[in-house]
């Protein structure tokens, strides 16, 4: 998977000093990616962009965005029933959307 901050339209900061907390409104959003043989062939992406839709608008930013992709055991059972034919995997996204450019 890759992540692009360019394709979100919106400035997008990874990180800001530990000194200076950012005011904003924080998200999380947890989406899955499932790919299929064995991880060889995507079948679904998360999508930043979507799941912030309501909340960027012109003049918005993301900061001290961080994403995590994990396996949970539901995503491990069945990839196992499956024998790898279909592998989810769970994707979250934690930020603070601000109405600055960062």
């Amino acid at each position: 998977m890759q992540y692009s901050a360019r394709t979100l339209g919106v400035p997008v900061t990874m990180a800001e000093p530990l000194a200076q907390p950012v005011p904003g409104d924080s998200f999380t959003v947890t989406s899955r990616a499932v790919h299929l043989f064995w991880g060889l062939a995507p079948a679904k992406q998360p999508n930043l962009q979507q799941a912030l839709a309501g909340q960027l608008g012109s003049g918005a930013g993301v900061h001290n965005l961080t994403i995590r992709s994990h396996k949970r055991w539901g995503d491990v059972l069945l990839t196992v029933l499956t024998v790898g034919i279909i592998s989810p995997t769970s994707v979250t996204f934690q930020g603070v959307v601000t109405r600055s450019r960062p």
